[in-house]
């Protein structure tokens, strides 16, 4: 029975099928495949032999039983992989992992699924760019309460706050393009990073692996790639997962009872409580912000396994065989849950407008206090007559216009009549709707790509 979630519960199909302990294997004869082919290649083994290990480095041929069955007994799993498929492939096994060292097979397979786990992330993070990108335009009119401090602000709309969050993903796709080159690497060195089993074709040797791999190649390593390429691959993820996460925390407060105002999609069948019964909870957006936790404290450990002993330990070893599947798994399920809870946001614009009233007008203090500062008034006391008329309007429980229609200094320098006009949050959006249609038309181009 399976034990950690991400083996039936978090990521795709799709996604695990790369992780999968068979796949691994089947990557692992692939290289080592292609090594004995470049090995052939330079005339350090006979063609006969590399084609003879080309064809039996399948896992249909070697077994998954089989080599779980050698590692019990040697304890070394790559070892165990070398013994099994040199055992299938007859004479020509005794060139099988030929000058090569562990981690030129595990390193080198690492990076080949980086490659195809990133293609999903990078796919489905365009998909949410779109998306979002979409629901930023449709909404770039629908006003709302701003919030800062969890208090009431200056109104803003709903498309605005889509267009931040469009911004951040598309940040998010340029750094992932950036860091392609640095963490999409293999190497094929040998023991120390030395090559020296291959004398002085060590260099050509890797240069045709990698190339029959379109991975590039590591310019130097010792028995291992360094793992600052993995800390960046793992940081990468936990600021994806942050974004994810604070759109997910944007969702559930603005769904609270109290404001009401966006909501996650909540299917017919579904239960929100098991004794509550009329509760519907934000359980995706919550499951979001809950694996952003684990793709943040990731990034700890992805960044002490930079540091390792001499040329080569293994105390990244079995951090990476959990960090590595789980970042891409977790980020997969966090990524397909944003799409699904973006692209069917429910959203409530009689309820803004319900918040939008909820201060009788105090949110549209700055916008009174800019107009007596045009008009001649000092800013700082402008500033601090909004204040007490803003206290006033509190404490007798009246809107702030009444007030402000009450108090001279104000009506002497703004007619009365002009009072309600500068309280009406549509007069106070700003730049909003053209920073909307910026935004989509700037970002437009990355989603599509």
């Amino acid at each position: 029975m399976p034990v950690h979630p991400i083996e039936e519960r978090y990521g795709s199909r799709e996604m695990r099928s790369i992780f999968e302990l068979e796949a691994r294997f089947q990557r692992m004869l692939d290289v080592e495949a292609v090594l004995a082919k470049a090995l052939a290649n330079v005339g350090m083994i006979p063609n006969a032999d590399a084609s003879k290990i080309a064809r039996s480095a399948s896992i249909k041929h070697v077994g998954v039983a089989r080599i779980r069955e050698l590692e019990r007994e040697v304890q070394h799993e790559t070892m165990t992989l070398v013994l099994a498929l040199a055992k299938v492939s007859g004479k020509a096994g005794r060139y099988v992992h030929f000058g090569a060292t562990s981690n030129d097979i595990l390193d080198t397979v690492a990076a080949l699924q980086i490659r195809d786990g990133l293609t999903i992330v990078e796919r489905d993070l365009r998909k949410l760019l779109r998306i979002v990108l979409k629901q930023a335009a449709k909404y770039k009119n629908t006003i709302m309460v701003g919030r800062t401090h969890g208090q009431h602000a200056v109104p803003t709309t709903l498309g605005l706050k889509f267009a931040i969050w469009a911004c951040e993903l598309g940040r998010h796709l340029e750094r992932l393009e950036q860091i392609k080159p640095r963490v999409i690497v293999g190497k094929m060195s040998g023991a120390v990073g030395a090559g020296a089993a291959w004398g002085g074709k060590g260099p050509k040797v890797q240069e045709l692996v990698m190339r029959e791999l379109k991975l590039a190649a590591a310019t130097a390593s010792n028995q291992i790639l360094q793992r600052d390429r993995f800390a960046e691959l793992v940081s990468f993820f936990g600021l994806l997962g942050s974004t994810l996460d604070k759109i997910a925390r944007e969702i559930r407060n603005l769904q609270r009872t109290e404001i009401g105002e966006l909501a996650e999609p909540f299917a017919a069948r579904q239960i929100g409580s098991s004794t509550m019964p009329h509760k519907h909870n934000p359980i995706r957006c919550e499951k979001i912000c809950g694996l952003a936790r684990v793709l943040r404290a990731n990034v700890q450990a992805g960044l002490e396994n930079i540091v390792i002993e001499h040329e080569r330990d293994l105390t990244n070893s079995s951090c990476e065989r959990v960090l590595l599947p789980e970042c891409f798994l977790l980020a997969d399920e966090m990524l397909k849950t944003s799409l699904y809870v973006l692209d069917n946001l429910l959203v409530f614009p009689k309820q803004m407008k319900r918040n939008l009233e909820l201060t009788r007008g105090l949110n549209m203090a700055e916008a009174v206090m800019i107009e007596l500062t045009r008009r001649g008034m000092n800013r700082q006391e402008a500033h601090a007559l909004l204040r007490r008329c803003s206290s006033t309007s509190v404490r007798n429980n009246i809107p702030l216009a009444a007030v402000l229609r009450r108090e001279r200094r104000v009506t002497r320098y703004i007619p009365e009549g002009e009072i309600e006009k500068l309280v009406d949050p549509r007069k106070y959006l700003g730049s909003a709707a053209a920073t909307v249609e910026r935004v989509v038309k700037e970002l437009r181009p990355l989603a599509r790509k």
